[in-house]
């Protein structure tokens, strides 16, 4: 079993989007026993609430279910815990990279690395496009996804 965890600030928009989008393409494939699938954030500041709710409207209007948690914060047990652990963006990166005290194993990367665009997925919550975040996010997903099952 691959065990994933994919974290942005606060997980309440990217990570559990990534996390609810990653959920229905292993499950499409037949592959949901495979995988343990996970997010969380970097911060403390949203622990406890729920996915952010545009974030939420946008995983329902792609036929999506929406994770029924609340936000919490990625801990350095985590590091030990997962196979890989995805950030959203750099400043993710540096973060996780910091509660983990380091990456020894090379487990931290970007989500979008596994594509042919690496690079980062935008905040919503700050550009308020949540069709680009989630496109971005399937798109990532779906490529690592690939990745893994070849």
């Amino acid at each position: 079993m691959t065990k994933i965890l994919f974290v942005c600030l606060g997980n309440i928009c990217r990570s559990p989007m990534a996390e609810a989008v990653m959920k229905k393409l292993a499950a499409e494939r037949g592959l949901s026993a495979e995988f343990e699938i996970a997010s969380a954030g970097t911060s403390d500041e949203e622990r406890g609430n729920g996915v952010y709710p545009p974030a939420a409207r946008k995983l329902r209007e792609k036929g999506v279910e929406v994770p029924r948690r609340g936000a919490v914060r990625m801990t350095a047990a985590d590091y030990a815990h997962y196979d890989l652990l995805i950030g959203m963006e750099e400043r993710n990166l540096a973060a996780m990279r910091r509660i983990a005290g380091g990456d020894p194993a090379g487990k931290i990367c970007r989500l979008l690395d596994y594509t042919d665009r690496p690079g980062d997925v935008a905040d919503p919550w700050y550009t308020g496009d949540f069709e680009t975040a989630y496109g971005d996010i399937l798109r990532g997903c779906g490529d690592l996804l690939d990745y893994l099952t070849k």
